[in-house]
C-alpha cells in the first residue's frame, strides 16, 4: 500500500504567510493596548474616587464641631486668665448677673473709621442657678473718631438680666442701642450694690497682654452664629433651646461652665 504524500501548497503571493502572522501580531498588540487602556482608566477612576473621598472626609472635619470646640476652650482660657488678675470682675456682680458673653481675641482695628470683629459664646443663668449651654455668637461693630492701629483683646460682657440676651435670638442685638452699656467696675472685693452704681444693663471687661484695656462696645452688634451652633449641636436646634438647657456634657462645655463658676 502506497502512502500518498501531499505536496505543500505554496502561497501564490510572496510574503503572504508572513503578512498573515504580522496581522495576528497586530491584533494581539491592539487588544493588549485596549486592555491596558481599560485598566489605566479603571485605576484613574479609583484614584479619583479615593481622592474625592479623602477630600469630603477632610472637609467634614471642619463641620464636625472641632472649630467650635476650640472656641469653647479659648473662652475657658479667657475666664481663667481674668481670674488671675487682681483687679478683675467683682464677685458680687458675677453672683447677681444673669448672662455673660465671652469673645476671645476680638479684633479692634481703626484708621479714623474703626471696626470690630470677633466670635464668641453666650450663656444665661437658669432658674436653678446653673449656667445654660453656650450659644455661639458673633460680634461686629464700627466707630468714627481719632483712632489708628490694630488691637486684639479678650472681651467679657456681663449682663444684669438674661432677657436682654434672649433678644438676640430674633436676629441681632445692638449694644448701647437695645441696652445701655458701660465699662464695668473692677476689684474682686468691690460691692456691686454699694461701691458702684449699676445703671447699665451690660458691663464690659477687655484684657490685652495681661492688663485691662479700655474699649468702646457701644454700637456693636451681637448676632447668633447659626452655622457654628448647627455644627456643634445639630441643625435642628435653635438658640432659644440652647439657652433653655444645660444638658450638654462634652468636655469643652463642662470646662467652660466650671471656669465661669470659679471666676
Amino acid at each position: 500500500m502506497k502512502i500518498k504524500r501531499h505536496k505543500s501548497v505554496k502561497s501564490r503571493y510572496p510574503g503572504e504567510t508572513r503578512l498573515k502572522f504580522q496581522g495576528y501580531n497586530d491584533n494581539i498588540a491592539h487588544n493588549f493596548n485596549l486592555l491596558k487602556n481599560t485598566i489605566m482608566k479603571s485605576i484613574k477612576f479609583l484614584v479619583l474616587s479615593l481622592a474625592l473621598s479623602i477630600f469630603f472626609i477632610a472637609g467634614s472635619a471642619f463641620t464636625d464641631g472641632s472649630k467650635e470646640t476650640e472656641r469653647l476652650h479659648a473662652a475657658s482660657n479667657v475666664l481663667k486668665d481674668f481670674g488671675k488678675i487682681k483687679e478683675s470682675i467683682p464677685h458680687n456682680l458675677l453672683a447677681e448677673c444673669e448672662g455673660v458673653v465671652i469673645v476671645p481675641k476680638l479684633i479692634n482695628a481703626g484708621f479714623v473709621v474703626g471696626g470690630k470683629r470677633g466670635r464668641g459664646v453666650a450663656m444665661v443663668r437658669l432658674s436653678d442657678g446653673k449656667w445654660s449651654d453656650p450659644v455661639f455668637i458673633t460680634m461686629t461693630g464700627g466707630s468714627i473718631g481719632a483712632q489708628i492701629g490694630v488691637q486684639s483683646v479678650d472681651l467679657v460682657l456681663v449682663f444684669r438680666h438674661k432677657g436682654v440676651l434672649a433678644k438676640v435670638k430674633n436676629g441681632d442685638f445692638t449694644i448701647g442701642g437695645d441696652a445701655s452699656a458701660a465699662a464695668g467696675p473692677v476689684g474682686r472685693s468691690t460691692s456691686a450694690n454699694t461701691d458702684y452704681k449699676l445703671d447699665a444693663e451690660v458691663y464690659s471687661y477687655s484684657r490685652s497682654r495681661g492688663l485691662f484695656a479700655g474699649i468702646s462696645i457701644n454700637g456693636s452688634n451681637l448676632g447668633i452664629d447659626k452655622t457654628a451652633n448647627a455644627n456643634f449641636y445639630g441643625s435642628d436646634i435653635t438658640s432659644k433651646e440652647i439657652f433653655d438647657t444645660n444638658k450638654n456634657d462634652s468636655e469643652a462645655v463642662t470646662g467652660l461652665k466650671a471656669a465661669l463658676t470659679a471666676l
